[in-house]
């Protein structure tokens, strides 16, 4: 990655699907080795943003740049987990064989696997506890454990940065506070994490940064949101809570934001 750029900046970015506006004229930037939460309510724009971010959705306006460059350019950069992933569940593949995807999509299906590329499958299995479901078909996973195959798989390649789309949607919350820790280690390891969510709650103990999102957006670098801010974001009363000791509650604070 290029040094001294930062991971994301979007500059007056809008996009509309025919008349209909979905994002209006949003400016932000994410460092690199930052952890933004992006919240904001159903079809407020979040998914579309994501979606723009990583290039798979062209602006009508603005620009977007990550790593100093456009999309599509730099798309090898980072991993990505959709909210509907689309896989095959009754597909007979194991969950190592998954994870193993990670690293075969970018040298072509199951060619050249190594005994260090399955090495390195099986840590990342160690870390999400999933070690011993290995050779398990991924059809048997509970929800929870799919995610987290999927989330295994993502991060087998290594990439700088790591986009998520409501990860713990299926998931219950022992296996939520996994993956919010397992996010967490990585962010820590200088992977930048962007994680789209409804769960305010408990991205409060994890996130470094905010963007509240509702076709424009509010933008808070310090992690920092006020109770007037998200309430103007989700269009009503919102009460905001932390989980978790330590941790961080979302608060009151002079309005910083940059919106269109």
């Amino acid at each position: 990655m290029n040094s001294g750029v930062p991971a994301i900046d979007v500059r007056d970015l809008s996009f509309s699907y025919g008349s209909q506006t979905i994002i209006d004229h949003v400016t932000f930037t994410v460092g690199k080795g930052d952890f933004l939460g992006i919240i904001g309510p159903n079809g407020g724009g979040k998914t579309t943003l994501l979606r723009l971010l990583l290039g798979l959705l062209q602006p009508v306006g603005g620009s977007i740049r990550i790593d100093g460059e456009l999309p599509k350019v730099r798309r090898h950069l980072i991993g990505y987990i959709p909210q509907e992933t689309g896989m095959n569940k009754t597909f007979p593949v194991s969950v190592l064989d998954v994870v193993l995807m990670g690293i075969s999509g970018r040298r072509g299906l199951f060619k050249n696997i190594t005994r260090e590329d399955r090495e390195k499958a099986f840590s990342h299995l160690e870390l999400l506890g999933l070690a011993s479901l290995a050779d398990r078909p991924i059809a048997q996973l509970s929800g929870g454990q799919r995610q987290k195959t999927l989330l295994a798989r993502a991060m087998v390649g290594e990439p700088a940065m790591l986009f998520l789309d409501e990860p713990t949607a299926s998931v219950d919350s022992a296996g939520e506070v996994d993956i919010y820790e397992y996010l967490q280690r990585r962010n820590e390891d200088g992977v930048t994490v962007v994680l789209v969510t409804h769960n305010t709650g408990a991205i409060s103990r994890y996130v470094k940064s905010v963007a509240c999102v509702n076709r424009q957006l509010y933008f808070h670098p310090d992690g920092k949101i006020g109770h007037e801010t998200v309430n103007r974001t989700f269009g009503c009363q919102v009460d905001l809570i932390a989980h978790g000791v330590p941790h961080r509650v979302f608060h009151d604070h002079a309005e910083e934001h940059s919106h269109d």
